[in-house]
């Protein structure tokens, strides 16, 4: 039989190994640094599905994952020091979301795993070696929003007259700048429509290109693909409207706030995938080994109150291929 003392010794050494065992058990949790260029204002729905890609691999956020939020609000020049913040932490993964934070993330590192979410080509952004065999640390998904560019512009042309002039709203600090606009100059040559760039990289650049719009009667707009301009989306589309300029975007989530026109990928799909793939890589695989992902649905979405709003008369072919029309 045990003696009282023996008893109310091991008792002790328990309890006392209780908070050493719960610490033990907390820190063998993985953590994810997710690291957006932008910030978290309205990225609601992504993160949703960011979630429910983690959830379907058997991940659920502070239950046996923990994720640290990195954002750059925008000021891409942030992104470096976020990047080496999840590095010196020694998280598990970086959900590198946002085509800015892309290749920083890939700068800081060549250990962690990366899964990146972007609109670009990754290989062209020297992400990965290829799409079907990434190499090194590096794996994600892509949406299609920088290739249909051109498509939007001439989306556009359908709804506004032949003489009008369309202004091009792009951040000269995206590493997508020099592609979209040289596709959208081609194109623009090809259909022989005038356009014109309009660089913006604050809120305050933003109002002072309107102002420009009108004083150089500017038609109608082309927003390119652009983290931050998509934060900004509400500031964008109730100057739209203020000043009357028909406007298409990359993204439904423009359109849904009441912006005339979005074409483009999935963008909450991309980032259920990359929840996805973030769980895989948790669970051992290496993202040499995962394929790069293509988020193929690409949404074609109307506004019929913004469109009656603006006085734009939309042709019923065009209102017929829509995905989806909002009234």
């Amino acid at each position: 039989m045990m003696k009282r003392r023996e008893f109310i010794t091991l008792l002790g050494g328990a309890v006392a190994a209780w908070p050493r065992a719960a610490q033990s058990q907390q820190a063998a949790m993985p953590v994810i640094g997710f690291l957006n260029g932008t910030s978290s204002e309205g990225y609601g729905p992504f993160l949703s599905a960011f979630r429910q890609g983690l959830s379907e691999g058997g991940f659920v956020e502070n239950r046996n994952v923990a994720i640290e939020y990195r954002w750059a609000e925008g000021h891409y020049d942030r992104l470096p020091a976020l990047a080496a913040d999840l590095v010196r932490r020694g998280v598990a993964v970086i959900a590198a979301t946002s085509t800015p934070a892309n290749r920083i993330a890939k700068a800081a590192t060549t250990i962690i795993p990366i899964v990146f979410t972007t609109s670009s080509d990754p290989v062209e952004l020297g992400l990965v070696a290829s799409l079907s065999h990434p190499g090194g640390n590096v794996t994600g998904v892509v949406t299609l929003n920088v290739e249909l560019s051109t498509k939007r512009l001439e989306l556009l042309r359908e709804v506004i007259p032949r003489d009008t002039t369309i202004v091009v709203l792009a951040n000269p600090t995206n590493p997508n700048f020099e592609a979209q606009l040289g596709d959208l100059n081609e194109a623009a040559r090809t259909l022989g429509q005038p356009i014109r760039v309009a660089t913006v990289g604050t809120e305050g650049d933003i109002n002072a290109a309107f102002e420009r719009f009108v004083q150089e009667r500017a038609g109608a707009m082309v927003v390119n693909t652009d983290a931050f301009l998509f934060s900004r989306r509400n500031q964008l589309i109730d100057l739209a409207k203020r000043y009357a300029i028909p406007a298409i975007f990359d993204r439904r989530e423009f359109t849904a706030a009441g912006g005339l026109m979005s074409y483009g990928g999935s963008v909450t799909e991309a980032y259920r995938l990359a929840g996805v793939y973030t769980s895989r890589v948790l669970k051992g695989e290496k993202p040499a080994d995962l394929p790069v992902q293509q988020a193929t649905k690409v949404e074609l979405i109307i506004n019929l109150k913004t469109a009656k709003a603006l006085g734009v008369t939309l042709p019923l072919d065009l209102l017929a291929r829509a995905d989806e029309v909002i009234e």
